[in-house]
């Protein structure tokens, strides 16, 4: 199975950081974001080849050139140029990449966690649907929280892991083939978002499945301030990678 890597963002959040140096290149413990997230992939034996979609002819270079110089990846590496069409439409011409694979992994890099791909994969075949994404219920808050009766203070939460009513989703994903079809059918358009213009529709038809990955960490890195204000939990998910 092949694993794409999304790291084509804009980086926003990340600004000014990101205005000269990519998302995906955010430092964690002496190495790039993607780094840690390429050598978790390449653990699996399930993936056979890691495509990382960037914009290559701008700050993306950064991502090409680090790993021309870091040859510490066990697995195949090829470098893709993305088409700036959002998170869908960047999927349109991977598909001949893919070669007799039914199914790829979709890591967006802002996502650092170990989750455990072969049993995502497992729980994806099991569910024969079209898509499973990585979700989660239990979220550490990064503030803290009071408990409240009758307007009254009685207790202090502080950064507890609380229960969400409704699944997080998180931006890691097993899709089959035949969306990358769906993609290109509506590809007349500018920009497609794949939650909304793609999964949402097959949402209402139950082709999309949900993998729980309970407790595991998770965090999302948009800025070198996220590093630093979450360190305890980087850290701890670094260690598990």
């Amino acid at each position: 199975m092949k694993a794409v890597v999304l790291a084509g963002g804009r980086g926003t959040r990340g600004r000014p950081f990101t205005d000269y140096i990519p998302k995906a290149m955010i430092p964690i413990h002496g190495k790039p974001l993607i780094a840690h997230i390429v050598k978790h992939l390449s653990s699996f034996k399930i993936i056979d080849e890691i495509i990382i979609l960037a914009d290559f002819s701008r700050l993306g270079k950064q991502i090409e050139k680090y790993f021309e110089n870091h040859m510490e990846v066990k697995k195949p590496l090829r470098f893709v140029q993305d088409s700036q069409s959002g998170t869908g439409g960047d999927l349109a011409h991977i598909d001949k990449m893919l070669g007799k694979n039914s199914e790829f992994l979709l890591w967006f890099v802002d996502n650092l966690t170990p989750i455990d791909v072969k049993n995502m994969h497992q729980f994806h075949t099991q569910k024969n649907t079209l898509a499973t994404i990585a979700t989660r219920r239990y979220r550490k808050e990064e503030t803290g929280y009071a408990m409240v009766e009758n307007g009254i203070v009685t207790e202090f939460k502080e950064k507890p892991t609380i229960k969400l009513e409704m699944a997080e989703c998180l931006g890691v994903y097993i899709l089959d083939s035949k969306i990358l079809k769906m993609i290109k059918s509506k590809k007349t358009r500018k920009e497609l978002n794949l939650s909304y213009d793609i999964l949402q529709p097959l949402s209402k038809k139950g082709k999309i499945s949900s993998y729980d990955i309970g407790k595991t960490p998770w965090i999302d890195i948009d800025s070198p301030g996220r590093v630093e204000r979450e360190k305890d939990l980087v850290n701890s998910i670094i260690k598990k990678l």
